[in-house]
């Protein structure tokens, strides 16, 4: 059986302002390449945050069967969110521990619900950096929030 990760990224020109979300999803063998799929999408008025979180919401969407799959990001926001800050806010029935409504709550139910699926492991990559998927994630995204572009 394949290894499956899914590379993810966000992007928005401005902050908030049009966004674009992609994700590159890689089936390997060992060290070969057995399938790729790549995602992409954008929103004319967002922000960054959102679209790192809905790459990475839709790269597990897209799975058609339950999957052991890495998803990899190079957002802290998205990492800390799903793997620790999530627990809390869910026992806090949606708030933060300052007893404020969690942001993007609508994004991290999906992401709650999506994840629920699958056996999935999070890593955190620096963006940026040479890391090719990651620039093929970030490449992704760029073209998901073009239409959105003035």
């Amino acid at each position: 059986m394949p290894d499956l990760f899914a590379y993810t990224d966000g992007a928005c020109s401005g902050n908030p302002g049009p966004g674009g979300w992609g994700a590159l999803l890689i089936a390997r063998e060992g060290d070969a390449v057995v399938k790729e799929r790549e995602l992409k999408g954008g929103e004319a008025d967002t922000t960054n945050n959102r679209m790192e979180l809905l790459a990475a919401i839709s790269a597990l969407e897209s799975l058609s069967r339950p999957s052991r799959i890495t998803v990899v990001t190079d957002s802290a926001y998205v990492k800390n969110g799903v793997t620790s800050w999530i627990y809390g806010w869910k026992r806090n029935g949606w708030k933060t521990s300052a007893k404020k409504p969690v942001k993007n709550v609508d994004l991290w139910q999906r992401i709650d619900e999506a994840q629920a699926r699958h056996d999935v492991a999070w890593e955190w990559v620096k963006g940026h950096a040479g890391h090719p998927e990651n620039e093929r994630a970030d490449e992704l995204a760029r073209a998901g929030m073009a239409p959105f572009k003035a």
